[in-house]
């Protein structure tokens, strides 16, 4: 076991937003969390690499177990050096070139030089498809391209694990295939990769494992083909049946 959350809990303004919720993690995994809006998905995602604090709950990481909200700013930090994490709005530094905002974080973060953070800088976008546009600035890339700069990014980081919040919602939908396309690439490579993704197709064919979760909690978890063909919860059959209609009426 790679990583496993267990009873974390998430409050805004008094208000519920994650309940007890656990989670695992194998090395390898491409783990899918799915659900409505609003079920929790990204602040779970988020609670999960420290960019929000968990009122409570338990992580263990590498066969270490923490408490959630007691963790010290170097364990986060040395938690963090670990893990990458994807964006939704790519959050790119618009006055850095592809290559610089891939390796921006070696430098500044993990002291890594210049020479040597370029080298492995140029093998992320390479990893990518983008190598021939290393020296272009975001405004001049599409929203895909964007996209797979900053996953190039986090593999640039060489992380034990990715995390991926929506990495397709900012896109428009001719462009979603070229960063799903890479995220299938890194799945068959062995990539661990935890994802929030309204993408059942990509959910269906690429992941191996499926969380679902609606109003703050999981309500269940298992192996991609038995959650698509023999969900265990009437709420799970209801969504995914839902969800797979909506894709087949889109089509045609």
């Amino acid at each position: 076991m790679l990583l496993e959350i267990k009873g974390l809990c998430k409050s805004f303004h008094g208000q519920q937003v994650l309940k007890n919720v656990d989670l695992s993690v194998d090395s390898g995994d491409a783990a899918v969390i799915l659900g409505p809006s609003g079920a929790g998905k990204t602040t779970l995602l988020r609670c999960m690499n420290f960019l929000e604090t968990a009122d409570s709950g338990e992580i263990t990481f590498g066969g270490v177990t923490r408490q959630l909200n007691a963790m010290t700013k170097k364990e986060i930090r040395d938690y963090r050096m670990q893990t990458a994490f994807v964006f939704q709005n790519f959050n790119l530094f618009f006055n850095r070139t592809a290559l610089g905002n891939v390796t921006e974080g070696l430098v500044v973060a993990r002291g890594v030089n210049k020479k040597t953070a370029r080298q492995i800088g140029m093998e992320a976008l390479r990893h990518v498809g983008l190598a021939d546009h290393a020296d272009k600035y975001p405004h001049q890339l599409s929203g895909g391209q964007q996209q797979r700069v900053a996953i190039a990014r986090a593999l640039a980081a060489k992380p034990k694990i990715i995390f991926f919040d929506e990495p397709t919602s900012a896109l428009d939908p001719e462009l979603t295939g070229e960063v799903l396309g890479v995220m299938r690439r890194l799945a068959s490579e062995g990539m661990t990769m935890l994802i929030v993704t309204h993408e059942m197709e990509f959910a269906r064919t690429v992941s191996n494992r499926i969380v679902f979760m609606e109003d703050g909690e999981v309500v269940e978890a298992g192996e991609t083909r038995r959650m698509f063909t023999n969900p265990l919860k009437e709420r799970t059959a209801a969504f995914l049946n839902t969800t797979q209609n909506v894709r087949l009426e889109e089509e045609t």
